[in-house]
């Protein structure tokens, strides 16, 4: 089950997922974003898999949103919860329920929307190429995937705060140092280590497994941070989305990111 924007694989009961736009950064354009729920929910219903590994094809994760397709975050996101409302499976985030672990292979910048996607998964491994950024701010969008409620738990809030309101990046080694990804390794070596920890996961009790993945997931849940993002969200798209605002807010994300 593979398409031209995000490839499927799997092998030794491990789904790997890939964002395949490369030339876009892995940029989320409409078709991505409705088939990778597709591709989540076979990986979690299929009993030959225990583990999904989520990636993007090099050179980066996910660059976000595609704004030059998309036009704006307030057209053309029913059901994906981009704008901050419960996607087509009713829950909030880019992602169907789940019940198997998922993990981030992170081998490229991760943006803002591809940010959501890093910080939506159960934990993250890290090339030595990997950056993070929070450009919300820079140019006028909310966050709409839990941004504000799983970086302060990721990183604590004083530095989520500082991420946000400079849109400044983070490089894998701070990443690392503020507990925001499990490891880093070398680029080459980032898929067969992710692989493995996977496999380490799969030597275990599956059944235990979900249910401690589920025990981890209500207590990080926050759903009171959520519909304050949400509705955060829409109130500022309401007052702040005339065309001439995105227009020039989409021309100055798309030169910040030629100067990245």
């Amino acid at each position: 089950m593979s398409t031209d924007v995000v490839l499927y694989e799997v092998s030794e009961r491990i789904a790997t997922i890939t964002l395949n736009r490369p030339e876009k950064r892995n940029a989320l354009s409409s078709e991505v974003l409705r088939v990778l729920p597709q591709m989540m929910t076979q990986a979690d219903h299929d009993e030959n898999v225990d583990v999904i590994i989520l990636t993007g094809s090099d050179p980066a994760f996910c660059a976000g949103l595609d704004l030059k397709e998309l036009g704006d975050t307030a057209g053309n996101l029913s059901g994906t919860g981009a704008d901050g409302s419960k996607n087509a499976s009713g829950v909030r985030g880019p992602f169907p329920p789940l019940s198997k672990p998922l993990i981030g292979a992170i081998n490229g910048m991760a943006i803002t929307g591809g940010f959501e996607l890093a910080l939506n998964c159960d934990f993250l491994i890290a090339s030595e190429n990997a950056k993070f950024g929070d450009t919300h701010s820079r140019v006028g969008v909310m966050p709409g995937w839990g941004l504000t409620v799983m970086l302060p738990q990721a990183i604590g809030v004083r530095r989520a705060r500082e991420m946000s309101f400079t849109g400044n990046f983070m490089d894998a080694h701070e990443a690392l140092s503020f507990g925001l990804v499990n490891h880093v390794v070398a680029h080459s070596e980032l898929i067969p280590f992710t692989r493995s920890i996977a496999l380490d996961i799969i030597g275990n009790e599956q059944d235990g497994v979900r249910q401690i993945r589920s025990t981890y997931a209500s207590h990080a849940q926050e759903l009171e941070k959520w519909e304050k993002e949400s509705a955060d969200g829409a109130k500022w798209r309401k007052e702040q989305f005339a065309p001439e605002k995105v227009a020039a807010r989409r021309a100055k994300i798309m030169e910040r990111g030629r100067g990245q």
